[in-house]
């Protein structure tokens, strides 16, 4: 039986950095996935979308400067678009199986799943561990409807060869709707349709009006309240029989997205063999990322149950406490500074800290800077179909409580709120900050 101190299911970023910590401490390492090295981020998330989001908006800004000292056409070639995106993701495995072999962390390509409290079954391989982790991250929540194999997931988005005629996207979240900013952009009909009231419902929705009003002037048709009941196949494409309020309605499509939500990634591995307690939202983990129910086990990233979002920067940054407390024993508790998140819509819509109803449900006393900046000069000079803010202000101590954009570059904009808040600063020395001019970041004075 091979036998190693540290082993870790799951090469995306999360692992890479566990792995190579544990490494370089001189603890015999191993790591294994079942997919290509790179994990989500890198191959089939956050890198790839980002490349194909921002051909769509360069050639969304050409089309709002036409007129404006700007001619011709500009058109997206599906095509030539996903090879470009392909450069990014095609090399990201062997290099990183090349990294992991640098750092001297043997690797494996097969699933994992637990014999026992410390014993592994890896592929043919039986491995036994000192310390095992778990960073699968998570995959698409499945459909449950008649129908459901007809839907392809935001996985097999990225490996389209061919942009159909009309797309429907299922679910409103942030999936769904940088996807079809996306797709209407390179000439698609697009359809979101969501089950609930309110589309991106974990957002401040002050600003999600905004985004919403933008996406429906760029052809987005988002229908609410609406529940898909099945998908049959119908003239080289789909029928959608959907359920709402106003009775049973039909949709034809050329295709259908599946994204209504991700779920952590533990199918395979036989948790209760290895005694590792999990539940809906992942492994039960201590302030020490370590498992509640085998010591011997950590987990981090979008497969862990803890506080932290279910972004890539945070599973990273898991990772690295989750490495420290293998290495020297448990003495780092992970903490949380405040996390700005972004959906890549064009334009794009960020937030970092409280929104107005949570600030409201922990009984703070607050107050509201909130203005729909478009005639702003940065707002014009973008020629911004939609550019607005919403930042929230302790009274008692003045320090920034939460920050809500949508506009050009917000992508950018948050992470100077998110610094701020993290070093606990007024809003008024903010405020007084001399940022350089004209850029997107000088106005962050006036917001604050």
């Amino acid at each position: 039986m091979l036998k190693y101190d540290v082993f870790v299911i799951g090469a995306g970023m999360a692992g890479a950095a566990v792995a190579k910590k544990c490494a370089k401490a001189g603890l015999k390492t191993a790591i294994s996935d079942f997919r290509p090295y790179g994990g989500t981020c890198a191959l089939r998330g956050c890198d790839p979308k980002k490349v194909l989001i921002d051909g769509a908006s360069l050639q969304e800004q050409v089309q709002l400067h036409l007129g404006k000292g700007l001619s011709g056409e500009v058109k997206i070639d599906w095509g030539e678009l996903m090879a470009f995106k392909d450069t990014f993701t095609d090399p990201v495995p062997e290099n990183m199986e090349k990294g992991f072999g640098k750092a001297g962390i043997d690797t494996y390509h097969a699933p994992v799943s637990f014999l026992d409290e410390s014993t592994l079954q890896v592929g043919q391989e039986t491995i036994a561990a000192e310390k095992i982790v778990v960073v699968t991250g998570a995959r698409p929540r499945e459909l449950d409807m008649p129908g459901a194999a007809h839907a392809i997931t935001s996985d097999d988005f990225f490996n389209l060869k061919e942009l159909p005629k009309h797309i429907t996207f299922l679910g409103g979240g942030y999936i769904s709707f940088e996807f079809a900013h996306l797709a209407a952009r390179a000439g698609a009909r697009v359809t979101i349709i969501e089950h609930g009231a309110r589309p991106l419902k974990h957002f401040e929705q002050d600003i999600v009006e905004h985004l919403v009003r933008v996406s429906e002037e760029a052809g987005i048709d988002i229908r609410l309240n609406r529940e898909v009941r099945s998908i049959v196949q119908k003239d080289g494409g789909y029928e959608l029989s959907i359920s709402g309020e106003g009775g049973e309605e039909k949709l034809e499509t050329g295709l259908v997205v599946s994204a209504i939500g991700r779920v952590p990634e533990v199918g395979q591995l036989n948790l209760e063999k290895g005694s590792v307690k999990h539940g809906r939202k992942g492994i039960e983990v201590n302030e020490y990322l370590q498992s509640t129910s085998n010591p011997r086990v950590y987990a981090a990233g979008d497969v862990a149950d803890t506080e932290g979002l279910p972004l890539t920067p945070v599973a990273v940054y898991e990772g690295h406490f989750l490495a420290s407390n293998i290495i020297k024993g448990n003495s780092k508790k992970v903490n949380y500074p405040e996390i700005p998140t972004v959906v890549f819509t064009i334009p794009s819509m960020a937030s970092v800290g409280l929104t107005e109803r949570q600030a409201k449900e922990q009984g703070v006393d607050f107050k509201v800077n909130a203005h729909d900046a478009r005639e702003w000069f940065n707002g014009r000079r973008h020629r911004a179909p939609a550019y607005a803010y919403k930042v929230l202000v302790s009274k008692s101590n003045g320090r920034l409580l939460g920050a809500h954009l949508v506009g050009p570059h917000a992508e950018e904009t948050i992470n100077i709120f998110a610094l701020a808040m993290k070093a606990g600063m007024k809003a008024k020395e903010l405020k007084s900050f001399l940022f350089s001019y004209p850029t997107m970041a000088s106005d962050v004075s006036y917001m604050a």
